[in-house]
């Protein structure tokens, strides 16, 4: 066969390859091509887009696709809170009720003031990096006080006061959870807003032992336990007394006869934003 022939023939072949591998994508396109969901860009414009990761999800984006396939519920935007809630279930067609607004709360008030010291810590400033050494702070479960939670938060809720600690202002606090997942030793958790009776310590250390690393420590004297009106409204377990959020009564019944003052009712409320615009102040000045 001459060469024009056999050029001929594999230009032929090149050619019939080529169309069959262009009629095999076109195929493979239109039988597995994923076709947007045009709820996802409605949705998402619903949401707030500050991608804070309260809900579960990596960012606003990807909730917004949740909620048109049915994954998620209205009300998972928590740094949206009802208004949001109900816009999505609006667009939706669901049901928004049931929505609570979640709060952080810091569950340490051994500060400078009252927690002991064992040394003087000279790394890092970190949260994360203090808690490898153990810090300054005798109590293993305090506050470490170099603020990773306030760099945490997005939205300017939070800062450290003159004592070391940090303070929610709830004004602005969305309850995306940002700070806690930031804290090392998981001081900071996300309550309901009706949440209003704390233990403000985490001490898993014997009465005696939290005594004298904190003055406001938990002795797990069992006196909160003894004044609850409801049998297993607060119970005392590894040293620390506990609040059953399902039982106990909210309010201040229990609190009386505290002798270290750890147990508080409905004190954020007020004296929080206090602290805050103080702090704002020093800083300021």
């Amino acid at each position: 066969m001459s060469m024009g022939g056999l050029i001929l023939i594999s230009a032929l072949s090149m050619g019939i390859i080529g169309a069959v591998l262009a009629i095999f994508l076109a195929f493979a396109d239109s039988k597995f091509k994923v076709v947007d969901d045009p709820r996802i860009e409605a949705l998402a414009g619903i949401l707030p887009n500050t991608n804070c990761g309260g809900c579960g999800y990596p960012g606003c984006r990807m909730l917004a696709e949740a909620l048109a396939k049915g994954d998620a519920p209205p009300n998972s935007c928590v740094a949206g809170g009802s208004a949001v809630a109900k816009g999505l279930a609006a667009y939706l067609g669901v049901d928004a009720s049931g929505h609570k607004r979640k709060l952080a709360v810091v569950l340490c008030r051994g500060g400078n003031i009252e927690a002991r010291r064992q040394a003087r810590y000279t790394g890092d400033l970190s949260c994360t990096a203090a808690n490898l050494t153990g810090a300054e702070k005798v109590c293993s479960y305090s506050c470490l006080g170099y603020g990773e939670c306030v760099e945490a938060c997005k939205f300017g809720a939070m800062a450290m006061n003159g004592n070391g600690l940090p303070v929610v202002f709830y004004d602005k606090c969305v309850g995306c959870g940002a700070c806690a997942r930031a804290c090392p030793r998981n001081i900071i958790e996300m309550h309901d807003e009706d949440h209003k009776l704390f233990v403000y310590c985490r001490s898993k250390d014997k009465g005696a032992v939290a005594k004298k690393a904190c003055d406001v420590s938990c002795i797990a004297c069992g006196l909160c336990v003894k004044d609850c009106s409801v049998s297993g409204g607060i119970v005392v377990k590894d040293n620390l007394a506990t609040v059953n959020y399902d039982l106990a009564p909210q309010n201040a019944e229990s609190t009386g006869r505290c002798p270290t003052k750890c147990i508080l009712f409905d004190v954020e409320s007020g004296s929080t934003k206090q602290n805050f615009t103080a702090t704002l102040a020093r800083r300021a000045g």
